[in-house]
């Protein structure tokens, strides 16, 4: 249960994308327009600095900010995926409806199965941007 003034912290927003403590996060794509609000929660949760795209170990989740005109996104979640957790899961980021480098959420959902990668939610993640999780359709079956 969450008390009345612990409603809307920061620690809310990892939450929302299940970051939890020990997690390896990466982030790629950073640039002056990210929310810093969404780093600094993802950090307080894990005890740990955000990974960036030259870090060699194995990544939990990703935090891919993403906007129209940065490229091929399929591409771009390929090489995200090589050094991913067998059930890590990678956050596409993306400015909301109206905001500048806006990308369409049917490009998201284009991209990941060509990616190898399923869409599995999507939240709003602070006032400027929205977030598509994407996970490898295996992740939580178990191999026998």
């Amino acid at each position: 249960m969450v008390a009345a003034e612990d409603a809307g912290r920061p620690s809310d927003i990892a939450d929302k994308l299940g970051i939890e403590p020990g997690m390896v996060v990466q982030e790629l794509g950073y640039d002056s327009d990210v929310d810093d609000a969404v780093r600094e929660a993802v950090e307080d949760v894990t005890g740990e600095d955000l990974l960036d795209e030259d870090a060699q170990e194995v990544i939990d989740v990703i935090l891919l900010w993403f906007r129209e005109g940065d490229g091929d996104l399929v591409d771009t979640l390929v090489d995200a995926r090589s050094m991913m957790a067998d059930n890590g899961m990678i956050w596409v980021l993306t400015p909301k409806t109206g905001r500048p480098g806006h990308l369409e959420p049917s490009e998201i959902a284009e991209a990941a199965p060509t990616a190898g990668l399923a869409q599995t939610s999507n939240v709003s993640v602070g006032e400027d941007w929205a977030g598509a999780r994407l996970m490898s359709p295996k992740a939580g079956k178990k191999r026998t």
